[in-house]
């Protein structure tokens, strides 16, 4: 059978632009893409880099509080977020014109439109019928809404780049990395913010020590921690939003931040005519090769929900290329994801928790606390906090963990240390570079318990 493309990528995302634009430059595949929103996807648009420059903007009160300790005079008169917004969307504004010429100087052919499946075949694009020997959904995911009355009332994630102005008061409600890091821009920003969680500590599934330290951390800093609450209701008042609980207590803000989770973007694509499998919480069900239950439809990235991180749809998409356009059928190992949560400070952490290394191996645990020679420098009581778990029977370090400034930059350098394999004796040959935080990952000598 002949057909119009040899792929058809539906989602101008990371992972989607990037397996679009292999096959097509690399490949020499005919290859089109189709997407109804903004080139760039969650992460480029909506997501990772517009909030890492938000934290970037947010860290600079800190910084310009400490620079009298450091011997600088530094007056200001405050943030303005409308000269930062602006900025801010002519930057996104520029990656979408560059995610789009890539597109263009590789040869694929894109469509600004809504697309759908019709069979495994065949793809609908507006009105036009299209069909491809593969078919690749990369289409992400979008903020979960829970079904709270008054729920329209609250903010997403989505929203809080396109503020008209900052509010004075915020609460946000979730304990995850999304909620926490905005949390954390927001108290940088100046703005007066409550981090609200139904659970009994923020960032369910991270270390325990790691959970402990960040909340104390943000607590310090300013934010409202408040744990095991449970929003019923959002109205709109003359005082702004009201926020009430499950015990009837009230509270009012100027915004409210819905920060719950995310759900895969699955529905309306036709999956459901094809007989694909979706699991439970919408996300297409895969292989380990990023194949459907349908021989030629693929999907890659959030839409599949198993790891998403930008750079895993990335590697799904370099692993999705080798299966199918270079017969070299290849599995993405999901053991050793470095991860950075970018909370002020930041976390980084790669490979297991003490809570799931614990549950096949003797363990020893080391771990260190103390202030940055910056910090303590400018009267700060800021902690860094840095964890290794590591198995006792061989010595392997399982897991690396950190609350620090930097931390991000940190875990991807212990990244490659840990996914090769690397034993605690390996650490301690490790000459440190003296005076940096870091250096402190290589000098703890005695555990601090086992496990």
């Amino acid at each position: 059978m002949n057909f119009d493309y040899d792929l058809f990528v539906i989602g101008g995302g990371s992972g989607g632009v990037r397996a679009a634009r292999v096959a097509a430059s690399e490949i020499g595949a005919k290859v089109a893409l189709a997407e109804e929103d903004r080139y760039g996807g969650t992460c480029v648009i909506r997501g990772c880099v517009p909030k890492k420059l938000m934290v970037y903007a947010s860290e600079f009160r800190k910084n310009l509080e400490d620079a009298s300790a450091f011997g600088w005079s530094a007056e200001h008169d405050g943030f303005n977020w409308q000269k930062f917004r602006k900025k801010l969307h002519l930057e996104l504004d520029r990656l979408e014109n560059v995610y789009r010429e890539l597109l263009r100087k590789a040869g694929v052919d894109t469509y600004d439109q809504r697309a759908k499946l019709l069979d495994s075949h065949t793809v609908l694009v507006g009105e036009k019928k299209f069909t491809a020997r593969i078919i690749l959904i990369a289409t992400g995911g979008r903020p979960f809404r829970p079904d709270i009355p008054g729920i329209e009332n609250a903010l997403v994630s989505d929203d809080i780049f396109n503020l008209k102005s900052l509010p004075k008061s915020i609460a946000i409600i979730g304990g995850g990395y999304i909620a926490c890091e905005m949390a954390s821009i927001m108290n940088g920003f100046g703005v007066d913010t409550k981090l609200i969680y139904r659970g009994d500590q923020i960032l369910r599934g991270f270390d325990k020590d790691i959970r402990d330290h960040i909340a104390e951390e943000m607590t310090k800093s300013g934010i409202s921690l408040s744990l095991n609450e449970d929003i019923t209701e959002i109205n709109a008042n003359a005082k702004g939003l009201e926020l009430i609980y499950s015990d009837r207590k009230t509270e009012n803000f100027d915004e409210i931040l819905v920060a719950t989770g995310r759900i895969p973007n699955s529905d309306d694509l036709g999956l459901e005519n094809l007989g694909i499998q979706i699991g439970s919480m919408g996300q297409i069900v895969v292989d380990d090769y990023s194949r459907s239950c349908i021989e030629s439809v693929y999907a890659i990235g959030d839409v599949t929900d198993r790891s998403n991180l930008t750079p895993i749809a990335i590697r799904e998409a370099m692993s999705f290329i080798e299966t199918v356009f270079r017969d070299a059928p290849e599995k993405l190992d999901y053991r050793f994801i470095p991860t950075a949560v970018f909370t002020a400070p930041e976390i980084g952490t790669v490979g297991l928790t003490e809570e799931e290394a614990s549950q096949f191996a003797p363990l020893e645990i080391y771990t260190t606390k103390f202030k940055s020679m910056r910090d303590g420098f400018a009267g700060r009581q800021d902690r860094v906090f840095m964890k290794l778990v590591v198995e006792e029977r061989n010595q392997k370090v399982l897991g690396c963990h950190f609350v620090s400034p930097f931390a991000g930059e940190l875990v991807q350098l212990a990244a490659i240390a840990v996914t090769m394999g690397a034993t605690k004796l390996d650490f301690d040959k490790t000459i440190a570079v003296h005076p940096t935080i870091a250096e402190e990952l290589v000098t703890m000598r005695k555990p601090t318990r086992r496990a």
